[in-house]
């Protein structure tokens, strides 16, 4: 059972999250779903990686992973290590069987993360002592078999075995297969809803809850509120979070970024991935909730992310050193070399447009924002930043793709419009 603080922010953390087994080589971890006993709806396999290949004399281990081996049905793949802090510098490739076929996919690489997601650095919910380091996950669908390999990268100098010299890995590399399961009472999610509109549709209002940040300029330049599929409409298992919510003080800022878990997914399967990626988060990651505030799939449909309320200001763990005062935007899919679709584009400017507008923010414009600690700015430095920003931003990352990165502007350009802005 999992113990609760809260900070000075209403941050809460988590003090006790229940980690992968310790196993022997190759041995199948009891799939877990952060919880003792319980029998919520989907579950996690954490299988710890094996030494592949000779140790290097140093007694280093450059290769990990695990052989072909049949394992329980998942749909998400991830891998993570101990120290959250500790960076992965190698690839991560998986392959995945498919389960209603039975062919083993080519091998897929995973991104290796290195720290750009998660909490602010001093803030309880890093400080917890739960937080793992962890790559992104990857989407691969239904499927029963699977097969790894963790490879270090290269340096410079020559090991003392006369072999090329590799980085260290991270202690306590494991394989996380995420069952994403059924979710009861799920609003449907058509395939046609993007091209009718409805995901960037009006009605609802802008929502209550936004206090003294709503005022004259917001009024003055609000933006119709989008449709946003709820926590409850893509089948969030509210048990698995942590139970307080956690706020900052505005949203002065959006960040967009892709989920890097692949484009191999119908519109209708997106709730399933993001429950994936909710699991993932929270129970191979330690995170205390989904880090993003939103998702879009590539049909255009938008979805709510962290736990607190879509009209809130919710402290997400989206941009490292930059989650203070931000709302993080996050569209399904990777898109370093494949374009957005313009219902993604549409579904972006519309949500940011409502969501900065509820706060007085020009989306066209620049603000001031404080960083928390980034391997791009120091903790403390005041940067400047577009409104509407990408994650690579506030940090040295691909992410969100250059492709999806490139259309931000016209993102920017759209949102204003939506806002009455000339």
């Amino acid at each position: 059972m999992r113990a609760f603080l809260s900070s000075s922010i209403g941050v809460a953390c988590a003090a006790a999250l229940v980690l992968p087994l310790s196993l022997s080589s190759g041995a199948a971890a009891a799939p877990q779903d952060g919880r003792a006993g319980s029998s919520v709806p989907g579950s996690t396999e954490s299988l710890p990686l094996v030494p592949l290949g000779p140790e290097r004399s140093s007694g280093e281990v450059t290769e990990q992973g695990l052989p072909k081996q049949d394992v329980q049905p998942y749909s998400l793949v991830g891998v993570v290590w101990d120290d959250a802090e500790a960076e992965l510098h190698g690839s991560v490739q998986v392959r995945s069987r498919s389960a209603g076929t039975g062919d083993w996919s080519g091998w897929q690489r995973l991104e290796t993360h290195n720290a750009e997601h998660g909490a602010d650095r001093g803030t309880a919910e890093r400080e917890s002592g739960t937080v793992r380091g962890s790559t992104a996950p990857l989407w691969v669908g239904p499927s029963d078999g699977v097969q790894v390999r963790v490879q270090a990268d290269e340096t410079k100098d020559a090991g003392s075995d006369d072999r090329p010299g590799r980085e260290p890995l991270p202690h306590g590399l494991s394989l996380e297969l995420v069952d994403p399961g059924e979710a009861p009472e799920q609003l449907p999610v058509k395939e046609t809803d993007a091209s009718r509109g409805q995901s960037a549709g009006g009605g609802g209002g802008t929502g209550s809850g936004t206090g003294a940040a709503a005022g004259a300029a917001a009024k003055q330049y609000k933006a119709p509120r989008p449709k946003i599929v709820s926590r409850k409409g893509w089948g969030a298992n509210e048990k698995l979070r942590e139970r307080e919510f956690g706020y900052t003080k505005t949203v002065k800022a959006a960040f967009v970024h892709h989920s890097a878990t692949g484009n191999n997914y119908t519109c209708k399967q997106a709730p399933s991935v993001i429950r994936g990626i909710y699991r993932y988060h929270v129970t191979s990651s330690g995170w205390r909730d989904i880090g993003y505030n939103f998702a879009i799939d590539k049909c255009g449909n938008i979805y709510e992310g962290r736990a607190g309320g879509v009209t809130k200001s919710v402290m997400g763990a989206h941009t490292l050193g930059f989650n203070s005062n931000t709302t993080g935007i996050a569209v399904l899919g990777s898109y370093s070399t494949v374009n957005p679709p313009a219902a993604v584009t549409t579904a972006v400017a519309r949500l940011s447009a409502w969501k900065l507008g509820l706060h007085g923010i020009n989306p066209k414009g620049k603000v001031t924002l404080t960083s928390g600690g980034s391997n791009k700015y120091q903790q403390g430095k005041k940067v400047s930043m577009n409104a509407v920003s990408g994650h690579r931003d506030g940090f040295v990352t691909d992410c969100p793709g250059n492709r999806l990165y490139g259309k931000l502007g016209a993102v920017r350009v759209s949102a204003a419009k939506y806002q009455g802005r000339s």
